[in-house]
C-alpha cells in the first residue's frame, strides 16, 4: 500500500481500506467500482421481484386469503422491508461500516430466500388448502406452523433486505467524490443508472420467475431467487480491491440527541451572535475528522445555537462527550434533519400510490383477457414489467438529453433541482390515478355487458393492455420522483449519515405502504356492511375500486400543493467547499 499523500489523486481522509489503511484514490471508485455494485442490485432486484411481484396471487390461490385482507398483508410486508432500512442505516452509520454490512445483510437475505423455498416446496412445510370452492378454507390447527414458517420466512426477507438496500446504494455514491467537480458529475449520472439496474432485475424478475411461478411452480419460482442471491455475494466480492470505503462515524442517534439535550441545558441562555460561538477543541477535532465537509452555519432553528454556547461549567467538564456543549457542525447536522422532515412528510402520498401498483393493478389483470396468440397467457404480476420497461427507456432521455438542455436553459448542474423533480413525479402519479380509475370504470362496464358481473372467476372479454397507460405513468412518474428522492436524501444528509439518507428514501414507501393498508382497512370497514356498497369485495367485478382510485387522485393533487408550498421555502445544505444549490 502506497503512503498518503497531499495530491488530489489520493485519497485524503475518511476514505480507506477494510484494515484502515489509506488508499489510492486513481486505482478505486469511480465507474469501475460502481459497476459491480449496480450488477449487484440488479440480481438482488431480480430476487426481491420473484418474492415481492406475485406475493398477491401466493396470498389468494395458494393461502387462500380475501382479496382485503392479501392487499393488507402484501402492504404491511411491503412497509416493514421498507422501514427496515433504518436499522440497516444505523448499524452501517454507526458500526461495520456500509461494505461489512452489505455482507451480513446479504447472508440474511440469502438463509431468508432458502426458507421461503423450502416453505413453497416440502410437503412437510407446505400449508394445507382446501380442496373444494365449497370449503370455508379454514386452517387446521396442524397448518398454522406452516403458515407461520412461511410468514417467518417472509419477513426474514425483509430484514436482509432492510440491511442490503441503503448500505449498497449509498456504498455505491460513495464510489464518487464530491470535491472532484468531474465525479460529483457522474454522481448524478450515478443515481440515473442505479435505477436503470434497478428496473432491468426488477424487469427480469416480474417476467421469468413470475412466469416460472405461475406455469411451473412456487418452489422452482422461488429457488431461483436463492440462488440469484448466492451469485450476487461471489459479484460484490470480486469488487473489494477496486471500492473506497468509509469508516463509520458515529451514532447519528446521539449526535442528535446530544444537540437537544445541549440546548435544553441552555434554554434559558440567549441566541448567540455569529461572534459569540466557541466550540470545545477536542469536539472540533473529532467533527472534522468525522466529514471532510464543514457545513456552513444557517439562521433556521437559531434556538438549537444556544448548543454552541460555552460557559464556567463546561469549562471545567473537559471530557470528549461534555452533554452540555455541543459544537456549529453538530447543531446543523440537527438542523438538516428538521429541514428535511417537513419534506420527508409531503413525499409519503407517492408512497402511498406506489403501493397500488403490486396489489390492486394486479389483481385488475387477473380478471382480463391476457392471451397473446393462441396458448400463450401473459401472468398477471407481468403487467409491473411495463413499469419497468417505461422507466429503462426513459432513464438515458432523461440522463443525455433532458439534463444537458435542461441545464443550458436553467443554469442548474442537474436541470431542473432535485425537489422540481420530486414535485413533477408527483403530479404524474396523480394522473396515472385518474386514468386508472377511467379504465377501472370500463373493464367493469364490459363484465356487466358480457353478463359476467357475477362470476368472478371469468376472464373478462377486455384486453390487458388497457391497462398500459396507468403503468407507463407509473414508470414515468418514477423517473422523476423514485430517482429524485434517491438523490435529495443522499444529497442533502450530512456525511456522517449517508446510509441514513438512503433509508429516509426507502422509508416513504415503507410508511406509504402502511398508510396504504390503513386506508383500506377503514374504507373496508366503512363500505363493506353494505350490499353492493363494498369497495373492496372478493368479487372484483361488484367492487367500487374506481372510488380508491379517484381518492388517491385527489389526496394527490392535494398533497402536491403543500409539498410545492414546501418546496418554495426550502433552503438547500450548504458546505465550506460547495453550495451546492440554493434554490429550488
Amino acid at each position: 500500500m502506497e503512503e498518503l499523500h497531499s495530491s488530489d489523486e489520493f485519497v485524503k481522509d475518511g476514505s480507506v481500506d477494510l484494515h484502515g489503511q489509506s488508499v489510492i484514490r486513481i486505482q478505486t471508485g469511480t465507474w469501475k467500482a460502481s459497476l459491480f455494485i449496480i450488477g449487484v442490485e440488479i440480481a438482488e432486484r431480480f430476487a426481491y421481484a420473484g418474492i415481492s411481484s406475485n406475493l398477491i396471487i401466493y396470498l389468494t390461490s395458494v393461502l387462500n386469503e380475501s382479496t382485503a385482507t392479501a392487499a393488507s398483508n402484501v402492504n404491511i410486508w411491503t412497509g416493514v422491508q421498507y422501514i427496515l432500512p433504518f436499522l440497516g442505516a444505523f448499524v452501517a452509520d454507526s458500526y461495520l461500516g456500509r461494505y461489512w454490512t452489505i455482507i451480513a445483510a446479504s447472508l440474511v437475505y440469502l438463509i431468508a430466500l432458502i426458507l421461503v423455498t423450502l416453505s413453497a416446496s416440502l410437503r412437510s412445510l407446505k400449508p394445507s388448502l382446501c380442496k373444494y370452492k365449497s370449503e370455508s378454507c379454514s386452517r387446521l390447527r396442524s397448518s398454522q406452523f406452516k403458515i407461520g414458517f412461511f410468514f417467518f420466512s417472509l419477513y426474514l426477507v425483509a430484514l436482509g433486505s432492510g440491511g442490503h438496500k441503503p448500505s449498497l446504494q449509498a456504498f455505491g455514491a460513495d464510489q464518487f467524490d464530491d470535491e472532484n467537480p468531474k465525479e460529483k458529475q457522474h454522481k448524478t449520472s450515478f443515481f440515473n443508472w442505479w435505477y436503470f439496474g434497478f428496473c432491468l432485475g426488477t424487469l427480469a424478475g416480474v417476467t421469468v420467475l413470475v412466469y416460472v411461478q405461475d406455469n411451473i411452480g412456487w418452489g422452482v419460482g422461488y429457488g431461483i431467487p436463492a440462488a440469484t442471491m448466492a451469485m450476487s455475494i461471489l459479484v460484490f466480492l470480486c469488487g473489494t480491491r477496486f471500492y473506497r470505503n468509509k469508516l463509520p462515524g458515529g451514532s447519528p442517534l446521539t449526535r442528535v440527541i446530544h444537540v437537544f439535550v445541549a440546548a435544553f441545558y441552555k434554554r434559558n441562555a440567549p441566541i448567540p451572535f455569529r461572534e459569540q460561538n466557541h466550540l470545545a477543541s477536542i469536539q472540533e477535532e473529532e467533527v472534522l475528522t468525522e466529514s471532510r465537509r464543514q457545513l456552513l452555519q444557517t439562521n433556521e432553528f437559531r434556538f438549537l445555537d444556544k448548543a454552541t454556547i460555552e460557559d464556567e461549567l463546561d469549562l471545567e467538564c473537559k471530557t470528549t462527550r461534555n452533554w452540555r456543549l455541543s459544537t456549529a457542525q453538530q447543531v446543523e447536522e440537527v438542523k438538516i434533519l428538521l429541514g428535511i422532515l417537513p419534506i420527508w412528510m409531503a413525499c409519503l402520498m407517492y408512497g402511498v400510490v406506489f403501493a397500488q401498483s403490486s396489489t390492486f393493478f394486479t389483481k385488475q389483470c387477473s380478471t382480463m383477457d391476457r392471451k397473446i396468440g393462441r396458448h400463450f397467457v401473459i401472468p398477471s404480476a407481468s403487467m409491473q414489467c411495463f413499469i419497468s420497461i417505461s422507466i429503462m427507456l426513459l432513464v438515458p432521455v432523461y440522463d443525455r438529453i433532458f439534463v444537458p438542455i435542461a441545464k443550458r436553459l436553467s443554469g442548474n448542474e442537474r436541470g431542473i433541482t432535485l425537489l422540481q423533480r420530486i414535485g413533477t413525479g408527483m403530479f404524474i402519479s396523480a394522473i396515472s390515478m385518474i386514468v386508472a380509475a377511467g379504465i377501472e370504470i370500463k373493464r367493469v362496464k364490459a363484465a356487466k355487458d358480457s353478463g359476467l358481473i357475477d362470476v368472478p372467476s371469468a376472464t373478462i372479454p377486455m384486453s390487458i393492455f388497457w391497462l398500459l397507460p396507468q403503468y407507463v405513468l407509473f414508470g414515468i412518474a418514477d423517473v422523476f420522483t423514485m430517482v429524485g428522492m434517491q438523490e435529495y436524501f443522499y444529497d442533502q444528509m450530512p456525511d456522517t449519515m449517508k446510509s441514513l439518507g438512503i433509508a429516509v428514501y426507502w422509508s416513504v414507501i415503507g410508511v406509504g405502504s402502511f398508510l396504504s393498508s390503513i386506508l383500506i382497512l377503514v374504507i373496508e370497514k366503512a363500505t363493506c356492511g353494505k350490499e353492493d356498497h363494498c369497495w373492496f369485495a372478493n368479487n372484483l367485478n361488484r367492487s367500487h375500486l374506481s372510488y380508491f382510485y379517484w381518492l388517491l387522485a385527489s389526496l394527490s393533487l392535494f398533497n402536491l400543493g403543500i409539498f410545492m408550498t414546501l418546496a418554495s421555502c426550502y433552503k438547500y445544505k450548504k458546505t465550506a467547499f460547495t453550495d451546492t444549490q440554493n434554490a429550488t
